[in-house]
This record gives C-alpha cells, sequence and structure tokens, in this order.
C-alpha cells in the first residue's frame, strides 16, 4: 500500500487543477483531480484520498454544498479554496467543517504547508475527537458519543452536531473549567491563526449554546469569560 498521501483536487478551472496537481507531485505528494461534485464523487468512490483541496466556486452543486456533505461523513479532511474577500464564504466553511481555507490568488508553498499541516493533525488524530476518541464522556445533563459525534439528553434524546461543533465541543470537554482564548480556540480546532475580525469560533460558540444550554442567552455551561475568551463551566465525566 502506497503510504504517500493522496489529494484530491476539486476546481472547475483545469488550469487550476493541473498546476496544483503538478505542483503537489513535485513536492512529495500524489494528486488526482476532478472538475466538479459529480467527478469528485466518483473518484472518491474508487479509490482512498488523505485530503481534499475545495473550489467555493463551482457549477453544479458548490463547494460549500459539497463540505457540508462531506463534513457530515468525517473522513476526508478538507482545505477550501476561496475568492478574494469573501469572508462569509470562508467562515461558513468552517462551521461547515472545512479544516482549513486559503483565498485566492494563493502561493502554492503556502498552500503545501497548510497541506501539510492537516495531515499532521489528522496523522495525531486530532481532526476528530483528540483524546476523546471512542469514549463517551458526560458534562452537565448531557452525554457525547464521539464515535457517532452526538449529544444525548437524559431523557435520551439525541442531537447531532456539525463537524465545527463536534471539534470545539471536544476541546472544550478535554479542557473543563479552563479558559482558552479565541485564538487558542481557533489554533486547536482549525490549527490557524486568527484574521482581523474573525468571527469563526464566536459563530460556533453560539450555535453550539443553542445545542446545549437550557438558555443561551444566559450560557451557564460554556462561558464567556471578559477580555479572555470561553471556559467548559462544568466537571466532565467518562460514561461505560
Amino acid at each position: 500500500m502506497n503510504a504517500t498521501p493522496h489529494i484530491l483536487v476539486v476546481d472547475d478551472h483545469r488550469e487550476i487543477r493541473d498546476a496544483v496537481s503538478r505542483y503537489l507531485e513535485k513536492n512529495g505528494l500524489r494528486a488526482s483531480s476532478a472538475r466538479d461534485a459529480a467527478e469528485m464523487d466518483a473518484k472518491l468512490a474508487a479509490g482512498h484520498f488523505d485530503l481534499i483541496v475545495l473550489d467555493v466556486m463551482m457549477p453544479g452543486e458548490d463547494g460549500l454544498s459539497v463540505c457540508r456533505r462531506l463534513s457530515a461523513e468525517g473522513k476526508v479532511p478538507i482545505l477550501m479554496l476561496t475568492a478574494l474577500g469573501e469572508e462569509t464564504d470562508r467562515i461558513v466553511g468552517l462551521e461547515l467543517g472545512a479544516d482549513d481555507y486559503l483565498p485566492k490568488p494563493f502561493n502554492p508553498r503556502e498552500l503545501l504547508a497548510r497541506i501539510k499541516a492537516i495531515l499532521r493533525r489528522s496523522e495525531r488524530g486530532e481532526l476528530h475527537a483528540g483524546g476523546l476518541s471512542g469514549r463517551r464522556v458526560g458534562f452537565a445533563d448531557w452525554e457525547l458519543d464521539t464515535d457517532r459525534r452526538v449529544l444525548i439528553s437524559r431523557d435520551g434524546a439525541e442531537t447531532s452536531l456539525t463537524t465545527a461543533e463536534f471539534r470545539l465541543l471536544t476541546v472544550l470537554l478535554e479542557r473543563p473549567r479552563m479558559v482558552l482564548s479565541r485564538d487558542q480556540l481557533l489554533d486547536l480546532t482549525s490549527g490557524r491563526a486568527a484574521q482581523s475580525f474573525d468571527r469563526a469560533i464566536d459563530n460556533q460558540v453560539s450555535r453550539l449554546r443553542r445545542k446545549i444550554e437550557k438558555d443561551p442567552a444566559r450560557p451557564e455551561i460554556i462561558t464567556t469569560v471578559r477580555g479572555g475568551g470561553y471556559c467548559l463551566a462544568t466537571g466532565v465525566t467518562e460514561r461505560p
């Protein structure tokens, strides 16, 4: 079995697909390409890939829709390519589960560096449940099944989590009662530094609060620390 990471480049511009694929292969990776979501699905069904470089703007099913669909399966890390200045696409992409983004036009060396960073985190298991992988943990009135990525309430009702929500929650559960800054949370969940006016973490916290808090406007589980960041203000126990 070939241990060299295999990257799938999905972009409707042939010049970009070919140039990125050649550059990745020149730097020791394997690369295949697809022009749209349909061709991507065919390639994924036919073989194994370690990461997908996915363009947002594509004919047919766009990159955000593809990201949502693939993230629900939680199998292949995704690096999204976004148009320069489309901040909304970047934030939404991260919320849907993309592991990183890169605005066009981009430096191939930066693309390679980001791909390698995602692959390193993937090998260490940090893109999924981290040290909680395969476990069931309890906090407040909830239990998290990390294998199925679902929250279970005391009465047995289940609530699904997006990939971004799952990553954020597991980072907090691994560090109960610890104050984590937005920059720390962004680094731990996505492996990247915050950009100016980056609201990705705030948006993810808000979405997660709507699922776990009795009153999201007055959160008691994930609290805001003025000037600091966020804190899981409850204990965590392992469940059988």
